[in-house]
């Protein structure tokens, strides 16, 4: 049974996971050097450290994978309780409370149990902690978290194909809204079926693969749902978002479109440009309504199908996130898939398709109810990501 505390991160914890310099003590024994990107935000950088993805509203500094999973893989035993966050209520971020002595999950035959190393927040989280769609929830008191990424400590006896000490990630829920797990990814550990995760691609880190699975199989999913292939166009809606931003680089990097257009404020119009946009879109400033052109697909990740569907072809589809949908818009509910991660990882690990981190992060796990509150201001570029997780 997991117990609940309403107690908040003990002082030694709250210091060692929010102090800058004790974060890069924690990624790496080396020298580290100030940096000040055009954000004016200094940024401490380890000399084996390196600057994620070129565009300067989405420097982040990241170390290298084997560093942050070092202390994962030195566990020798797995320990009765941990530490994580959870909420006994429905309710605001409010509800969100840090409880060091939460029981480590059961593994089932089919399961691993992962040592996290890094997890990332995405819409579903929010709506599921206010109460959204609590009747076909899993019981409280829960651990949030659907993304994670980690090192595999534990194996049931049916796993075929993992090993402990294997670096993955995933999406840990099959059915986002159906039954998700109680025991989530904002924990020390959490417990998969193997058929929900994925090799963590080589090139990239704990904190950008934890920001990939959810976000980049919803991405997929819809553009396989609308039948989208080479040589058609699309216009994305928030396509500096955690899914608009992966739906741009697969749908032009992947599924071979003709022309990508996307939206966003203008602070982002040169990312939208870096992902493959053709068409970058100030949303503050034209209507894409307006636009001269129409679409095969409009895939709508910010909530404005009633829009969307006045820019799309004949005979074309407009793919729904969230909000109310019009036809011939339509609506999915992304089934969890590590066989699309894998089938994912070539184009990772080419660099074809970049994975997108906002430039506040990752918040550290003593922030977990602040990442919370930020997210759900809309406000963010890419995936918010938790670590370093203890």
């Amino acid at each position: 049974m997991m117990s609940m505390s309403t107690t908040t991160p003990p002082p030694h914890l709250l210091h060692s996971l929010s102090s800058p310099l004790t974060r890069c003590h924690r990624l790496s024994f080396h020298a580290s050097l100030p940096i000040f990107p055009a954000n004016g935000r200094r940024i401490l950088v380890h000399s084996t450290a390196r600057a994620v993805w070129g565009h300067p509203a989405s420097l982040r500094v990241s170390a290298s994978s084997q560093a942050m999973a070092a202390e994962a893989s030195a566990v020798t035993s797995v320990p009765a309780d941990m530490k994580a966050w959870v909420y006994g209520e429905y309710g605001g971020v409010d509800v969100l409370k840090f409880d060091p002595k939460v029981g480590v999950p059961e593994v089932k035959e089919d399961q691993v149990l992962i040592k996290v190393v890094a997890a990332a927040l995405n819409p579903v989280d929010g709506k599921r902690r206010q109460g959204k769609f609590k009747a076909t929830d899993s019981p409280l008191p829960t651990v949030p978290g659907y993304d994670v990424a980690g090192v595999v400590v534990k194996v049931g006896g049916q796993v075929k194909d993992l090993k402990v000490g294997d670096e993955v990630y995933g999406n840990i829920n099959e059915k986002a809204l159906d039954g998700p797990k109680q025991f989530g990814s904002f924990a020390e550990y959490t417990a998969v079926e193997e058929k929900l995760l994925a090799l963590k691609p080589k090139n990239i880190d704990f904190v950008q693969a934890a920001g990939l699975p959810l976000a980049i199989e919803t991405a997929y999913e819809g553009l396989e749902k609308t039948g989208f292939s080479a040589g058609k166009s699309i216009l994305v809606l928030n396509g500096s978002g955690g899914v608009g931003s992966l739906v741009i680089q697969l749908a032009k990097h992947v599924f071979g479109a003709s022309r990508v257009a996307a939206t966003s404020g203008p602070r982002n119009l040169e990312l939208l440009r870096s992902l493959g946009t053709d068409l970058a879109i100030d949303y503050t400033k034209e209507n894409f309504e307006d636009l001269p052109e129409k679409f095969d697909v409009v895939y709508d990740a910010i909530g404005q199908c009633d829009r969307a569907v006045k820019v799309v072809k004949e005979g074309g589809s407009v793919v729904a996130l969230t909000g109310a949908v019009v036809a011939p818009g339509f609506r999915f509910v992304v089934t969890s898939n590590g066989e699309v991660l894998k089938k994912l990882n070539p184009y990772l690990e080419s660099g074809k398709v970049k994975p997108v981190v906002d430039p506040k992060g990752p918040f550290p796990f003593a922030q977990v109810a602040e990442a919370f509150a930020y997210i759900e201001t809309n406000r963010a570029v890419g995936k918010v990501v938790i670590h370093p997780i203890p």
